[in-house]
């Protein structure tokens, strides 16, 4: 799970990067949030990643719901990671060996991934608070509370998803911090296709 957990888990200091969204916003309710995310189809962003070992990676992501998304890592990481097919998948242009696979169901991404988001279902939050600034709501598979959980933060007027963390099954954490988020694009399923990218793998 040692890649799994760089790739995915980011540090709670990284926070700091919302420090200008200080207008001052009431606490969004599940609903608002589930609803949110429910619209939210397609989206793409630049994104800045704290691993869990502090270091920094930069890219793109891009989103296509129900169950599709894509993390484009730039150099010198140069990483893919893609989630299709039920499938998250891991490209390491380090690794000789085929991508690392994983059940997107087993990763906290899939809560947000799904194609009917409920936050309100029982036990799914475990956490649900606002700073005066940003609605912070901690979300998990209430099945499968082992798999981890993902720390979704937003501002509001109007909602936006600025950053989430993910604390896998071990405790590590890792921090996605997103540029502003670009909806309503055309990707093609082909984006998402480990198969097809491993036809083009490794990258030149």
């Amino acid at each position: 799970m040692n890649t799994l957990r760089r790739i995915l888990v980011l540090a709670p200091f990284a926070l700091a990067f919302l420090g200008g969204y200080t207008a001052q916003a009431q606490q969004l309710s599940l609903e608002e949030i589930s609803s949110y995310l429910n619209g939210l189809q397609t989206a793409q962003a630049e994104f800045t990643q704290v691993n869990a070992d502090g270091t920094i990676s930069t890219g793109s992501i891009t989103i296509k719901r129900p169950g599709r998304i894509r993390f484009d890592y730039n150099a010198p990481d140069n990483s893919l990671v893609l989630a299709g097919g039920g499938q998250l998948s891991i490209f390491d242009p380090r690794s000789n060996s085929n991508p690392e696979q994983y059940p997107l169901n087993r990763t906290p991404l899939s809560i947000i991934l799904d194609r009917n988001v409920n936050l309100s279902r029982e036990q799914m939050v475990v956490g649900h608070r606002s700073d005066g600034a940003t609605t912070t709501i901690t979300a998990q598979d209430p099945e499968h509370p082992e798999y981890g959980n993902i720390q979704l933060v937003f501002t509001a007027n109007p909602v936006e998803l600025r950053q989430w963390i993910i604390t896998d099954n071990t405790g590590s954490q890792t921090t996605m911090i997103l540029g502003d988020l670009t909806k309503g694009g055309a990707y093609s399923e082909n984006l998402f296709s480990a198969v097809v990218a491993a036809e083009k793998w490794p990258l030149k």
